[in-house]
């Protein structure tokens, strides 16, 4: 679905008019505007609240000898691991503090061989995100970072969203009614409750392709679930 239905759908649950573009000028695009706002805000909480299938990519770097800091390429500071591979050695790696890395290369002569640890260490200039890797590599060694990546803010009418809309329909419908203030809050409060139940339904499908993965997130009240 894209942006600009997006903003539609919820636009016609509001009983507003639709309009032919988000960005445009005039009175009902500057309300359209407002509305992808809350799309945008509402896209945002739902692709937080689970390790969404559609979200899933990876991310590898190949390292050189002795040499331990790389950028991840492609991460843009914007994603979730949920697993790291050292490919060419078949072994998972772990991940170690800050602090554990740097008592590792405070010693005289830092360990150096198989990778089988990482640390992210700042961001790169072009935003990227930077890793250690330890011990220090000896040799070449395809790394992979197994992520969930969030999406970009919407800002065209034809871009596109990967992720259930059901959720996200409804979510930016209860913070348009919240807005209003239409109604001392009880139909904003049932809103955001019929938006919650749609992304309970839509996490429950996406997780049974993914049984190993049983907790997500409430965006709305915080709490933890269990499949």
């Amino acid at each position: 679905m894209t942006y600009l239905e997006l903003v539609n759908k919820v636009m016609r649950r509001l009983r507003e008019s639709e309009v032919d573009t988000v960005q445009g000028t005039g009175n009902s695009n500057s309300y359209a505007r407002l509305i992808g706002d809350f799309v945008n805000e509402a896209k945002s909480q739902v692709e937080v609240a689970w390790d969404w299938s559609a979200l899933r990519s990876t991310l590898t770097l190949t390292t050189t000898a002795d040499v331990f800091n790389y950028e991840l390429n492609g991460s843009q500071n914007n994603f979730k691991v949920l697993h790291v591979l050292n490919d060419t050695s078949n072994i998972d790696m772990k991940y170690q503090t800050g602090y554990w890395f740097d008592q590792a290369f405070l010693m005289a002569d830092p360990e150096r061989g198989i990778p089988a640890f990482y640390n992210f260490n700042g961001v790169s200039a072009d935003r990227d995100t930077q890793v250690d890797i330890y011990p220090i590599p000896d040799g070449v060694y395809d790394i992979r970072f197994n992520v969930t990546q969030r999406n970009l803010e919407l800002t065209e009418d034809a871009e596109t969203v990967v992720l259930p809309t059901r959720p996200i329909i409804l979510l930016a419908t209860a913070m348009a009614i919240e807005e209003r203030g239409e109604d001392g809050g009880q139909q904003s409060m049932n809103a955001y409750a019929a938006a919650q139940s749609a992304l309970a339904d839509e996490i429950a499908m996406d997780a049974a392709r993914h049984p190993e993965d049983t907790i997500w997130y409430s965006v709305w009240n915080n709490s933890k679930h269990s499949q």
